[in-house]
């Protein structure tokens, strides 16, 4: 179970922290500001135009969407690891956090507000100027646009997948650790990113996607409710420090 009250003695078994946070990525995937817009991105991502599908080749075409889609994961992986990287390096200028119960006391309110974010009691906007430059960062078809789009998506996904960056990063920070903050958030990416993957790998896939509904309004409390477990958690020790 991903992010479970397990998770913050999870720092220095990365064995154990991978599996966690891949999994937690592909029920990020699955929440309602992310889900929908697989087959969009799919579609966008493995774009080409008339000629260029007229002229390549029948193995190249096949192969080009898989390629693009690759491109496009990857974009998001490296901003996403940046932000582990710096929270790695963010925990070691600041020391232990085991030490400080007011860093816990911090770390503990982060949590609140992404979980009251995902319950939809704290909304998370971003500047519609902003969403429609991310939009436009890329071109359908294209290495570099596939790429730019990847790098800016988490800027579109932020209502539903800022709240677990949030509580993710907070995590890592705890690590004390630059590389394993980029490892950690890698792998977070790539989880985000199967469903889409899948998608462009598969042929006909997203016709066998389910449907979006209520289920994924239920994931998106799952987190809630995790976040604020997790919360409990360095509340309960943040106590036991002063005491």
């Amino acid at each position: 179970m991903f992010l479970d009250l397990s998770l913050p003695n999870l720092s220095g078994n990365p064995l154990a922290a991978i599996p966690a946070l891949f999994a937690g990525g592909v029920l990020t995937s699955l929440t309602p500001c992310v889900y929908p817009m697989i087959p969009i991105t799919a579609a966008i991502v493995g774009g080409t135009t008339a000629s260029q599908g007229a002229t390549a080749p029948a193995g190249r075409a096949r192969l080009r969407p898989v390629v693009l889609t690759l491109t496009y994961v990857l974009g998001l992986a490296l901003v996403y690891s940046a932000l582990g990287l710096f929270a790695g390096m963010s925990g070691t200028l600041f020391g232990s956090v085991s030490s400080n119960p007011w860093l816990y006391f911090a770390m503990a309110n982060v949590l609140l507000i992404a979980a009251l974010a995902m319950l939809d009691a704290v909304p998370i906007r971003v500047p519609t100027t902003t969403l429609e430059w991310a939009a436009t960062a890329g071109k359908g078809g294209r290495f570099s646009g596939a790429f730019a789009m990847g790098a800016m998506s988490g800027l579109v996904a932020a209502p539903c997948s800022a709240p677990v960056m949030a509580a993710v990063l907070t995590w890592v920070a705890s690590t004390k650790s630059a590389v394993l903050g980029f490892i950690y958030l890698f792998v977070f990416s790539l989880g985000m990113c199967t469903l889409l993957v899948v998608v462009g790998v598969g042929s006909g896939t997203i016709a066998r996607l389910p449907r979006a509904g209520m289920w994924m309004v239920w994931v998106k409390r799952f987190f809630a409710i995790v976040m604020i477990g997790v919360a409990e958690y360095y509340l309960v020790k943040m106590g036991q420090l002063i005491l």
